[in-house]
């Protein structure tokens, strides 16, 4: 019995430890992954700069801890750490694989608190993290917003007939503010696709218009007395021009523009690499008319050096917004010409229908140039009767964002199509002087970056470092394996944008706009970055071809 009793201990001792030693084992190899997993410190750390309280070895130590960290490095391996110190408030501690940051960490320089940890498509691009007031300030505010979509939407809004189809085509025009919401939540795989149904929705209402015309019961027709609606005009043009002035930043299309523009006024060239600044280095990627359009701007409100409060982009700024609201105004007239009073109502119209947009309140805010686009747009439909104008404008437009080069072929063409002219035999001179105003007016504005620093240079840093952009704020840069797809709507964007000089054979400037809204809309759908300043771009032109006169 007694030798049973030990032959049960010594089986216990020998199960205990076994045990011991697995346990051991496992501690081991955890502890050895662990270790190899741990980020590869730096080989040369920064010193404390002045007014920072953490030094950058605890920075980097409390960075290492966070879980993104960890989590990154389990599924990639050992990541190499690189600090920097951000003044005042930051030491940047960034985790690259290779040459790809993949997981950055902001560590407060007094507390040594870990401020903000990103991962995936949100280290490169600080715009997709929802960040507070980094664009449209103010306007942001749910108190703010909503009232001015409102006014928008039931200022146009025909109480006499609920049913109209240009009800639906306002609520898609304010529907991008739930991919908005979304957006300023730093939440881009939601936000992205959300873009997508309203432009392909408001794309083939603009081709039903051009080709199908307006039903009866259709059209812009608010039931808001015109004296109404320009006392809202004058008060939207003091309630956005203030909150400007008041609460707006400058993002760096409309300080790159500032740049450019003070290179010029001093014969500096505007193109080449280290010609703007290290905090804007790539604000030389847009066409020379957006810089000459800043010239005036900044001669006036002389830019400092700084990425500061830039008044000369907020006076441009405005000044591109109030010229689309005028240019629309004045179309109103031309629309129906030979009325006076229904011309001032149209206008006033879509002018207060600008005014009201959110989102061309969120250009504004923003400080860019893209209401510039929307400007020359709408002047080239107010002047559209001139051969000379219309190509001229059309060649501006192209030459401050290279977008509106796809309407080139129908502001050529005019109110006929090629197609219609051929048959009939009808001159072509106003397609050539059209052609030649373009073909000019590009050439003017060419002509100084083409000599200093020359043309490889001007489109190695515009064009060509534009079609190489990748980014997170398309579904083709979100999804892989869509390259075929996104190649098929590029080129049906591009037959379309040629399809529109040939077809329809008569059409009105009504007609035209829309045309023109469903070539830049196509194009949207189609580009690797796509944001909501865009939406100004044909926010004015889908207004102008709701206007037209109900089909009989």
């Amino acid at each position: 019995m007694a030798r049973d009793d030990c032959a049960v201990t010594s089986l216990r001792a020998c199960r205990l430890f076994l045990c011991a030693a697995l346990s051991a084992l496992v501690a081991l190899a955890i502890s050895t992954a662990a270790a190899a997993q741990a980020p590869i410190p730096p080989s040369d750390l920064p010193e404390k700069p002045v007014g920072f309280q953490v030094s950058a070895r605890e920075a980097v130590r409390t960075a290492n801890a966070d879980a993104n960290v960890a989590e990154v490095s389990a599924r990639r391996g050992r990541l190499e750490v690189r600090v920097e110190a951000k003044p005042p408030e930051n030491w940047q501690v960034g985790y690259f694989d290779g040459e790809r940051e993949v997981v950055q960490v902001h560590v407060d320089s007094r507390t040594g608190a870990v401020r903000e940890s990103w991962t995936g498509h949100q280290v490169a691009w600080p715009m997709a993290r929802g960040n507070e007031g980094q664009f449209g300030h103010a306007l942001n505010a749910w108190y703010v917003w909503v009232p001015l979509a409102l006014l928008f939407f039931f200022g146009l809004f025909d109480f006499r007939r609920a049913r109209r189809p240009i009800h639906l085509d306002l609520l898609v025009l304010l529907s991008f503010g739930l991919s908005h919401y979304f957006f300023n939540r730093g939440e881009i795989g939601v936000s992205v696709p959300l873009v997508y149904p309203p432009l392909a929705y408001l794309l083939v209402r603009m081709l039903w218009i051009a080709f199908c015309g307006l039903g009866k019961r259709d059209g812009l027709r608010p039931s808001a007395p015109v004296p109404l609606l320009m006392v809202a005009c004058l008060f939207l043009i003091a309630f956005r021009v203030t909150l400007n002035i008041a609460d707006s930043g400058v993002i760096d299309v409309g300080y790159a523009g500032v740049i450019g523009a003070d290179r010029i006024t001093h014969g500096e060239p505007v193109y080449g690499e280290g010609a703007f600044p290290d905090n804007n280095p790539t604000g030389d990627t847009y066409g020379p008319a957006n810089y000459y359009t800043y010239v005036p701007f900044e001669a006036l409100l002389p830019w400092s050096g700084e990425w500061d409060a830039l008044p000369a982009a907020h006076a441009a700024a405005i000044f591109f917004d109030l010229a689309t609201a005028f240019g629309l105004f004045v179309l109103g007239g031309r629309l129906r010409r030979g009325d006076r009073r229904a011309g001032r109502a149209l206008g006033t119209t879509l002018a207060f229908a600008w005014l009201a947009y959110p989102y061309t309140a969120f250009a504004l805010q923003s400080n860019s140039n893209d209401s510039l686009v929307a400007a020359l747009l709408i002047w080239g439909l107010v002047l559209f009767a001139s051969p000379a104008a219309r190509g001229g404008l059309v060649a501006a437009a192209a030459l401050a964002k290279f977008a509106p080069l796809a309407l080139a072929p129908l502001y050529v063409a005019g109110q006929r199509g090629l197609m219609d002219r051929m048959r009939d035999g009808a001159p072509l001179r106003p397609v050539a002087v059209a052609i030649l105003a373009a073909i000019g007016i590009g050439a003017l504005l060419i002509a100084y970056p083409a000599i200093d620093p020359g043309l490889p240079t001007l489109w190695e840093r515009t064009v060509e470092n534009q079609l190489d952009r990748e980014s997170p704020f398309s579904v083709w840069g979100q999804v892989d394996g869509l390259d075929w797809l996104q190649r098929a709507v590029l080129a049906g964007a591009a037959v379309l944008a040629l399809a529109v000089a040939l077809f329809p054979a008569r059409r009105s400037v009504p007609a035209i706009a829309a045309l023109a809204a469903a070539v830049l809309i196509a194009l949207q759908l189609a580009v690797d970055h796509w944001f909501y300043l865009y939406l100004p771009w044909f926010a004015g032109l889908v207004l102008v071809a709701t206007s037209r006169r109900p089909a009989p």
